[in-house]
């Protein structure tokens, strides 16, 4: 039987790649095939290996999007169809108005405003428009084949196979896609830091009652810095998304090759999860990795010759017009001093159980009108001004080119020349390295193009507030003067050019941990960039500062293999434990008759835990005892002391690695801190040694698995992000962490070293066999030994062949 397999997909290979390898006059034969499909529609093989992952072998690019949407909707049916709901504006009409919209695609909290928002991009023909755009401002014949290809895939799966999910089992909601769709996906996912983030302010503003009656309201109430440095931190610093990623150089390593290690940080649950696969068109493209659900490419991995990941970079992806309005209508602006009006766009919502809804939204030349930054921050539309967001990437399809660009690459150099022809990254840095032994960095992403020039020319009141603070510009929407213009090599307008990114080529490391383009290579920062990419000489996240440190010493080290990446990423070492905890325990034991006095006023003895974090091993593994106890604490302490009162010693952009430390346990929010982190542990029954994964884990298939990692506050590099319910008795099930790891290197052969995990296994259907392997692997720190090439496929033990086609 088992010679019996190998035989039919070795015919299978040799066919697809008899049909590559013909000469180059053959490859408009091809390219005829992808304009105009056989008679028997599309088809694809997909080879299973361990855990799942497939492998999809296809004869081009339309058919290869096919094999995918198959494969995607056989993991993760549920999901997706749950997403374009959210894509269709339809949430209301299957689950109520007012129930939440789940976040996975914006940050709408109630359905109806969900629907609001996505029905009007819809109605409004913005997707068409887009796929009109000849490449690269639209996506290339290649891309838009995948997209078809990957909607008949999902459908074909939806027509031949019965959904046992139980999450969508027999639901009506579950219906056939279009390529149109799937673009929508992809544009919802480009935008999802910039009009995403404000779905709610859109969908809700409406211009003063009464008109011009209204025009002598009180319109500028600038907020204060830190309110401002608290509505950038919520708006673009959240932990919703993040990452690790480390390049290193090919004198650093044992083979002379380049390293890359990449660890994004997403949600564990919903549309937001990466999905295993590797593609192939024989003698065009070979790529494995991670997908975002739902896209038809590889968003995150390598190939035999180029490895890549991304990291959530400081970029602030959109900028604000203040408006001045016609004082006898408020839906009239003026640039110039001549009127404008607002266009309209009404839309209306079907709603489960109720009277359908009609809402108007208002759009000007610079984007939507918005009456917030968050609800600390208003932006109040009155008769006097309004305030318009302008999110360039509102308009991006070129995501999947760009990756589909790093899927052909064959160096850095390639990867730099996708980022510059197709300009489609939206939110992220990337980081690359490849077998000459070159490594990457760079913040080649769409940010509106705000100069320093221009902020410090156009900028309103507010303005010269949020863009020192936070990068947020708030321009001056009544000059043309103002407009952003183009620059150089740019796609479109309104954005920056290739030219203006910061870049690293070729350092011993680069590394990124959310931090700003600044400290890629502690020896080699970068400056020179506009504000609204980040800062420069600013004090550094503990996850930046550890990691720095971590791989800067592996790079002097040298001689690094993939093991040593595998290593890095499990190490669990928590820094803010290496800086601090020898001086709370030492604190602690010197507290007058071992006790403190908690927020609430009462005495807590805590003399229990200052031995335990003195014997704390200064790790987030799941057997660490003190682990948790410090994690506690450390949240409290971040709440009761001030950022500026927290170190003894301050920032100082000379040593900005080493600085801020010495902890100031004088400081009155000390004791305190300590007491809220032991009353709360024994309030919730839990020991205060208690081993970290007890307390931090998931439950799958009934069984109990603990998890390793620590949160990003705490500078842990594997992050997990768990979440307190003191009522439930402490820690919930892991929501949020590390996701789609890879470790990737090269030796003398031509296939590549790569180790893998996607930590929450390939299938949310917890019928399916891939509901928890990896997440067992994940939780006893072990990794997945890639497949990649020929010969290491067809040796799997757990080889399964597949033929999916459609059916006419």
């Amino acid at each position: 039987m088992r010679s019996r397999l190998r035989r039919l997909v070795l015919g299978a290979t040799a066919l697809f790649t008899a049909a590559s390898a013909l000469p180059a006059a053959a490859a408009t034969t091809d390219q005829r095939a992808e304009q105009h499909p056989s008679r028997d529609g599309m088809s694809a093989v997909i080879r299973y290996t361990e855990y799942g992952i497939p492998h999809i072998l296809a004869k081009n690019y339309a058919d290869l999007g096919f094999g995918t949407g198959w494969a995607q909707a056989a993991d993760e049916v549920c999901t997706l169809a749950d997403g374009f709901v959210t894509l269709r504006g339809e949430r209301s009409r299957y689950f109520g108005a007012d129930a939440p919209a789940g976040g996975d695609l914006s940050a709408a909290r109630t359905n109806l405003a969900s629907d609001l928002y996505f029905r009007g991009v819809r109605e409004s023909r913005t997707v068409e428009k887009l796929l009109a755009e000849p490449a690269p401002v639209g996506p290339s014949r290649e891309v838009r084949n995948m997209m078809r290809g990957w909607a008949a895939g999902y459908n074909a799966w939806l027509q031949q196979k019965k959904v046992r999910d139980p999450a969508c089992a027999g639901a009506s909601w579950v219906r056939p896609v279009t390529e149109l769709d799937v673009a929508a996906r992809g544009l919802a996912i480009a935008s999802i830091s910039g009009e995403g983030r404000f779905v709610e302010t859109i969908a809700a503003a409406r211009p003063p009652a009464g008109g011009a009656a209204a025009a002598g309201t009180r319109t500028d109430r600038t907020p204060g810095a830190k309110a401002v440095a608290k509505a950038a931190d919520e708006l673009w610093g959240d932990p919703g998304m993040g990452s690790n990623a480390v390049a290193f150089r090919g004198d650093t390593t044992a083979g002379g090759r380049g390293l890359l290690l990449g660890n994004p940080h997403y949600p564990w649950d919903g549309g937001r999860r990466f999905w295993q696969s590797q593609q192939t068109i024989p003698g065009e493209l070979n790529v494995s990795g991670g997908s975002l659900l739902g896209t038809p490419a590889i968003s995150i991995g390598f190939n035999a010759h180029v490895a890549w990941s991304h990291t959530v970079s400081t970029g602030i992806p959109a900028s604000f017009h203040q408006l001045t309005l016609d004082p006898a209508d408020p839906t009239t602006y003026l640039v110039d001093g001549r009127p404008e009006r607002m266009k309209k766009r009404t839309v209306t919502v079907a709603v489960k159980d109720g009277a359908p809804v009609t809402r108007t939204q208002w759009w000007t030349r610079y984007g939507p009108v918005v009456t917030s930054l968050n609800s600390q921050v208003p932006l109040p539309w009155t008769g006097k001004t309004a305030y318009a967001l302008n999110d360039p990437n509102a308009a991006n399809l070129r995501f999947a080119d760009t990756s589909l660009g790093f899927g052909k690459a064959r160096s850095t150099g390639d990867v730099l020349a996708s980022l510059e022809r197709h300009q489609g990254i939206p939110w992220v840095n990337t980081l690359a390295a490849d077998r000459a032994g070159h490594s990457l960095y760079t913040q080649s992403q769409v940010l509106p193009r705000i100069t320093d020039e221009l902020a410090g020319r156009c900028s309103t009141e507010l303005g010269r507030t949020t863009y020192p603070a936070s990068g947020i510009a708030i321009l001056d929407g009544s000059r043309g003067d103002c407009a952003l213009g183009s620059d150089p090599g740019a796609v479109a307008p309104g954005i920056f050019g290739p030219a203006r990114m910061p870049t690293l080529k070729d350092a011993p490391y680069a590394e990124n941990s959310n931090g700003t383009a600044w400290m890629t290579n502690a020896d080699r920062p970068l400056t020179g960039y506009e504000r609204i990419f980040g800062t420069v000489g600013t004090s550094l996240g503990l996850r930046t500062r550890g990691a720095i440190e971590d791989v800067a010493a592996m790079a002097d080290r040298g001689g690094l293999t993939v093991a040593d990446l595998q290593r890095q990423q499990f190490a669990n070492r928590v820094p803010a434990g290496d800086l601090a905890a020898g001086d709370v325990a030492r604190a602690c034991a010197a507290l007058p008759g071992g006790t403190a006095t908690g927020s609430d006023g009462k005495a807590v003895e805590v003399s229990g835990a200052c031995g335990v974090l003195k014997a704390w091993d200064r790790t987030m593994d799941t057997g660490s005892r003190g682990a948790l106890l410090f994690d506690r604490f450390w949240r409290r302490l971040e709440q009761a002391v001030p950022a500026d009162r927290l170190w003894k010693v301050p920032f100082s952009a000379a040593d900005p690695v080493r600085t801020p430390n010495t902890l100031n346990t004088d400081a009155t929010g000390f004791p305190t801190a300590l007491a809220d982190a032991v009353a709360e542990l024994r309030g919730a029954g839990i020991a205060l040694d208690a081993p970290l994964g007890a307390h931090q884990f998931v439950v799958r298939d009934g069984q109990h698995l603990p998890v390793p990692g620590g949160a990003g506050r705490l500078g842990v590099w594997n992050v997990i992000e768990p979440t307190w319910n003191a009522a439930a008795g402490g820690y919930t099930e892991v929501p949020f962490g590390s996701s789609h790891l890879q470790a990737v290197g090269w030796d003398g052969s031509r296939c590549p070293v790569a180790r893998t995990l996607l930590t929450y296994s390939q299938s949310s259907n917890p019928k399916s066999p891939h509901f928890a392997d990896q997440t067992r692997l994940f939780s006893g720190e072990q990794w997945v030994t890639s497949r990649f090439c020929e010969k290491d496929i067809l040796s799997s033990p757990k080889l399964k062949v597949v033929r999916v086609h459609e059916r006419r």
